[in-house]
C-alpha cells in the first residue's frame, strides 16, 4: 500500500493512514494535488462532504487547506476506524463528523443541513451510482453558489455534461483507470468577467 500524506496547508506533511485490505482504492497523493490545484487550492472556510470517505484524506486535505468543517461518510468499519486514526493523527477530530452510513441514506440526513463548498464522490468503481448521487445533491441545494462536486470515476464513465442546475467545468483524465469529473452551479445569465 502506497504511503498517503497530507499535501498542504496547516497539516502539510503529515502521514496518514491507509485502509486495511483492497476494498478501497485512495486517491494518490499526485491525482490529490493536481485536485487541488484545479479547485483551491485554499479555501476560507465553508465545509467538506468526503463521500465514500475511505481513509478519509480528500476531506482532511479540506480542512489543512482551510475548510472549517469535513463529514465524513462510509459504511465499512475498517474505513471509520481509519478516518478517526487519521482525523486523531492530523488533530482535526473537533472539525470532523464521522458518519458510518450507506451514501445515500447519509445524504438524505445531510440535505437539512447548511450546503457544502466541497462535496467528494469517489465510490468503488464496481457499485458507481454517480449520476443519481450528484441528482440528489442537486434537487436537494446541498451544493454552495460557489462550490464545486468532485466525482473520482473510471476513465471509461463519461458522466453528463449538466444535471439539472449543475455543468461540467472539467474533466480531468489521469490515467487509463482514472477520471474526475468537476460540477458547478451554472452562471447566472449576466457576464461576470
Amino acid at each position: 500500500m502506497k504511503e498517503m500524506r497530507v499535501i498542504s496547508g496547516e497539516r502539510k506533511g503529515t502521514r496518514l493512514k491507509a485502509v486495511p485490505g483492497d476494498q478501497t482504492r485512495p486517491t494518490t497523493d499526485k491525482v490529490k494535488e493536481s485536485l487541488f490545484n484545479v479547485i483551491g487550492p485554499y479555501f476560507n472556510g465553508g465545509r467538506a462532504l468526503d463521500l465514500f470517505a475511505g481513509s478519509g484524506g480528500l476531506g482532511i486535505e479540506s480542512l489543512s487547506r482551510g475548510c472549517d468543517e469535513a463529514v465524513f461518510v462510509d459504511q465499512h468499519h475498517k474505513a471509520i476506524q481509519t478516518i478517526q486514526d487519521n482525523l486523531r493523527t492530523t488533530r482535526y477530530t473537533d472539525q470532523a463528523r464521522v458518519l458510518k452510513k450507506d451514501v445515500a441514506i447519509a445524504l438524505t440526513e445531510l440535505a437539512s443541513e447548511e450546503p457544502f463548498k466541497l462535496i467528494y464522490l469517489d465510490p468503488p468503481y464496481a457499485k458507481e451510482r454517480l449520476k443519481e448521487h450528484v441528482t440528489y445533491i442537486e434537487q436537494h441545494n446541498m451544493l454552495t453558489d460557489n462550490g464545486v462536486i468532485v466525482c473520482e470515476h473510471d476513465s471509461a464513465v463519461e458522466l453528463p455534461d449538466q444535471i439539472g442546475r449543475l455543468e461540467v467545468v472539467r474533466r480531468l483524465r489521469y490515467s487509463a483507470v482514472i477520471s474526475i469529473t468537476l460540477y458547478e452551479f451554472m452562471e447566472a445569465e449576466e457576464d461576470h468577467e
